[in-house]
């Protein structure tokens, strides 16, 4: 166990951290997940929707729990399978 002050205090927001970013990491598998299903099912306007809103998420989220360039990646996969609807 940490014996002085700060050590307590990073022990708290490290704590914090970690259930913020879990819970970042899970809404976008959430939205992303959401977003596939509805490319599978085969309705555009649903799909579209879906993956605008997984696209919100993974931007928020890029450079915070996610390299800009996986974003970028994950975006673009998204995108492309709207396309080709």
């Amino acid at each position: 166990m940490a014996n002085h002050k700060s050590s307590k205090k990073r022990i708290l927001v490290t704590a914090k951290k970690n259930a913020i970013n879990t819970s970042r990491r899970s809404a976008v598998k959430t939205a992303t997940k959401k977003a596939l299903s509805a490319i599978a099912s085969g309705d555009k306007a649903t799909a579209v929707s879906a993956t605008r809103a997984a696209e919100s998420k993974i931007m928020k989220s890029a450079g915070k729990i996610m390299p800009k360039k996986r974003a970028a990646r994950k975006i673009s996969r998204l995108t492309k399978k709207i396309a080709a609807m």
